[in-house]
């Protein structure tokens, strides 16, 4: 039996794809993701935030029901329709902008800059990081996630199955190491506030079988930085 192979496609394409069912999919890194980030982020209450790369909004409509005054910007159209959708969404200030650009924002704008799930899609790192550290406040925080290389070593990048045809669809990603990673955020001015690294245990499998083929490996790699 002949296997499939992945239909890889731009980035852009890939996530306006991918937004009918990227919340819904049961993807163990955003389980795993968002059991970290809050605590990274600490009490956002009253804090002005922007979401780079916000996608379909997970992170930014929670946030401005915790009191944050959120602003979210991404490139795919698909993934902004869906973020705006949801309830709560009024709240957000949403923007639609390739985010490999300069960003159309105010320097030191921001008390907290998240750029979450996104860098294994950006080609220079270190410039991508001094945007993010320009429009954060010198008081502030960066914070970063992203899947854990290792999961190069089992052939896993940015994917998901499309439920209409059964195809295995992969925007296109990069094969960064943990070290461009860190050495893109310190080329690109931040300073390293905290580096983490998480594994896939039986509490994650539990909320998503999807994890268990991962158990025990590194999948999610978070920095917290500084301007």
């Amino acid at each position: 039996m002949k296997v499939r192979e992945a239909i890889v496609l731009p980035t852009k394409d890939g996530y306006d794809r991918w937004s009918e069912v990227y919340d819904e999919d049961g993807n163990p890194l955003v389980f795993l993701e968002e059991s970290h980030l809050m605590s990274a982020l600490g009490n956002v209450a009253g804090l002005s935030i922007l979401d780079v790369g916000c996608g379909t909004g997970r992170h930014a409509v929670r946030l401005a029901r915790a009191g944050a005054k959120v602003t979210g910007i991404d490139f795919s159209s698909g993934m902004l329709a869906r973020a705006r959708s949801k309830p709560g969404a009024g709240a957000v200030t949403f923007v639609e902008h390739d985010i490999t650009q300069p960003l159309p924002l105010e320097a030191r704008s921001f008390d907290r800059v998240l750029s979450c799930l996104v860098l294994d899609h950006i080609v220079d790192l270190s410039t991508f990081f001094a945007e993010l550290g320009r429009v954060c406040r010198t008081d502030g925080l960066v914070v970063a996630s992203v899947m854990h290389p290792a999961m190069n070593l089992k052939g896993i990048q940015a994917r998901f199955t499309d439920p209409a045809t059964g195809d295995e669809v992969r925007p296109e990603s990069l094969r960064h190491q943990i070290s461009d990673y860190v050495m893109g955020a310190l080329r690109g001015g931040l300073r390293l506030v905290d580096v983490s690294e998480h594994l896939v245990d039986a509490a994650l499998v539990a909320k998503t079988e999807r994890a268990r083929k991962y158990l025990g490996w590194p999948l999610l790699f978070l920095m917290t930085l500084s301007p």
